[in-house]
């Protein structure tokens, strides 16, 4: 079997295989029509969901397979106390893939531990949203021309923001991009990206002023506040409304920049945008089906498991610090660590092996 819990367990050149293939079913639907015939998809979605759910079912249904499953923890066997790994072993009886969404970090990791059949990691908490990432990616492709050399800006929520997260850990692979990093300081990219980011060379600036960024960038990445994440209503108001994208700061940006936006959003984008050319959030919609077609059927397709991390992973009996990993509440999941550590030394990040990061969630402890 072959799993997608990351948007890093596929590499460059099948991410581009992936574009191609999405690439063909956009001009020949027809030829695809029947290639999932008598499969069954398994959609667990433990938290809510419009685009990403619908977005798997419409893309089986289209290859011609069909769709089980339920949306929302409270109609699943969750709601009586059922772990993330029974779940997923006995659904594994009646699909023969699964797209997951849970609100804990690393769960997709803790279901592969006990599935029999793929599983697609569709949204764990605020850790990792790689077909999101898919779909961003087709969504550049087609409107930039490239996914290299590009001047990315993501704003809003950086903190919690998995499709964030994900985006950069795709782009950061490919030559020549850089990020420029927009959020109130409450909600800045989390520290381990950053080291990686650093690690690798690849230039990077963290601001807090939208208008500042916007006439330099090739595309604009909005996201919302995520009220869901807060554990204080408070915090969240206060900074619900740190950014808002209209008329008068696109005036600021440039002719060709693209702006992008996960959805849903709130009101981090203001309607009259949505007239603008450059606006491409529902592009990204269709794009986002067409990409988890064609990964559907590569996952379908694989016989052997992808080379594991070369990460060591250790026990420390400790249980991770981190509330929302799904290894501080799921029964019976040994906790697992790796040993990395950043510093500024001389103005530069550097890695030292002295504390441990959850091999679930990527939550440094401390």
């Amino acid at each position: 079997m072959r799993h997608l819990l990351s948007i890093t367990d596929l590499s460059v050149e099948e991410i581009d295989a992936l574009l191609e293939t999405a690439a063909d079913i956009e001009a020949n639907p027809e030829a695809y029509a029947h290639k999932m015939e008598g499969k069954k998809l398994a959609t667990l979605f433990f938290e809510p969901s419009t685009r990403t759910r619908l977005s798997f079912e419409a893309a089986m249904y289209e290859l011609g397979g069909h769709v089980i499953g339920f949306a929302g923890a409270s109609n699943s066997s969750a709601a009586k106390g059922e772990s993330v790994k029974d779940t997923v072993r006995t659904v594994g009886c009646y699909a023969d893939i699964i797209a997951m969404r849970h609100p804990l970090e690393g769960a997709p990791w803790a279901a592969v531990q006990a599935a029999t059949t793929p599983v697609i990691n569709a949204g764990d908490g605020g850790h990792h949203h790689p077909t999101q990432t898919l779909a961003d990616l087709m969504t550049l492709k087609k409107e930039k021309g490239r996914l290299d050399h590009l001047k990315i800006g993501l704003c809003g929520d950086l903190r919690f923001g998995r499709t964030v997260h994900s985006l950069i850990e795709a782009l950061s692979r490919y030559p020549g991009n850089e990020f420029v990093m927009i959020s109130p300081r409450e909600l800045r990219v989390p520290g381990h990206i950053v080291a990686d980011l650093a690690e690798a060379g690849i230039p990077y600036k963290e601001a807090e002023a939208l208008e500042e960024a916007l006439p330099d960038l090739d595309a604009l990445y909005m996201t919302r506040i995520q009220q869901e994440r807060f554990f204080s209503p408070e915090e969240y108001l206060r900074l619900k409304d740190s950014y808002i994208l209209d008329e008068e700061k696109m005036r600021l940006a440039p002719a060709d920049m693209i702006v992008m936006h996960p959805l849903p959003r709130v009101n981090e984008i203001d309607v009259k945008v949505d007239a603008d050319p450059r606006a491409c959030y529902f592009k990204q919609v269709f794009y986002g089906k067409i990409m988890r077609m064609a990964l559907i059927l590569k996952l379908m397709g694989e016989t052997e498991l992808p080379p594991k991390p070369g990460r060591v992973l250790i026990t420390t009996g400790k249980q991770c610090k981190n509330p929302r990993c799904i290894s501080s509440t799921e029964q019976g999941l040994e906790p697992l660590f790796y040993p990395v550590h950043q510093v500024m030394r001389h103005g530069q990040l550097t890695r030292i092996p002295t504390k441990y990061v959850c091999a679930y969630c990527d939550m440094e402890q401390v």
